[in-house]
């Protein structure tokens, strides 16, 4: 701990804003004295926005997710903006997400946490709560949301949204239908745009660490196909690929 100007610091990266950025600063809503609190990487970014005291919760939030995120999520802080927060969610086990691995973030607009965050999947997903640009509709990010929730909730609770989804309250009208009517081709639809757009990248041959969350070995291990299982294939796992990609396919033509 250290003092600059009579300000108590943590041990989060400190740095000190250039003249010109002191001069910008000087009409926002932080007082220039506090900005010398923020990272150089947040210079420009829509923390100008919010108040001291949230900025310090928003950091520390921040940091401790990702330092200890929840099972199933890794939390990946925007060096240019700390209200931007990148997210990888990993398809839970049972449902038709199972295997994948999903890009999404969290915005944090100038009236958080009085307002919730919005969310966005950047990774396509074929579900009911998901809209054609990705965005979430869940009641913790709506009606539901309380100032005292915080990041770790709203994450727990998509994550949740993808074991239970609300078809009452679908941005895809059609995922939401099925959903409700043909649950075996919703999930079908679900699985097919999983293989086709949340594979970990390391089956691209981008990782081989075990410890990798992307690696084959953990994909492997939740049940997913990886090369060496392709490799062995028989006979008649070759005819159930040919089957899959003529079903791909189809699928595809009403996508």
């Amino acid at each position: 701990m250290g003092r600059i100007g009579g300000l108590v610091m943590g041990r989060a990266p400190l740095s000190v804003l250039t003249s010109m950025s002191l001069a910008r600063f000087r009409c926002s809503r932080v007082p220039v004295h506090v900005l010398v609190l923020l990272p150089a990487a947040f210079q420009n970014s829509n923390v100008e926005n919010l108040p001291p005291h949230v900025i310090r919760l928003v950091y520390k939030e921040v940091s401790t997710l990702t330092s200890d995120p929840p099972e199933g999520i890794k939390v990946f802080p925007n060096e240019e903006d700390i209200t931007d927060v990148q997210v990888t969610i990993e398809g839970p086990e049972g449902t038709p997400y199972a295997g994948g691995v999903f890009r999404m973030k969290l915005i944090l607009g100038k009236d958080f946490p009085a307002a919730p965050p919005k969310g966005y999947f950047l990774t396509k997903i074929f579900h009911p709560n998901v809209g054609a640009n990705g965005e979430i509709c869940v009641n913790v990010l709506k009606k539901d949301w309380k100032a005292e929730l915080g990041i770790k909730h709203v994450l727990l609770t998509i994550k949740c949204l993808l074991i239970h989804p609300n078809p009452e309250s679908a941005l895809n009208e059609e995922a939401g239908r099925l959903l409700l009517e043909n649950y075996e081709e919703y999930a079908a639809r679900a699985r097919l745009l999983t293989e086709i757009h949340a594979q970990p990248s390391s089956l691209r041959g981008a990782s081989k660490d075990p410890a990798d969350p992307c690696s084959s070995a953990t994909v492997l291990a939740a049940g997913g196909e990886g090369p060496l299982a392709k490799k062995h294939a028989g006979d008649r796992d070759k005819k159930q690929l040919a089957k899959k990609k003529t079903d791909k396919k189809r699928a595809l033509r009403r996508l």
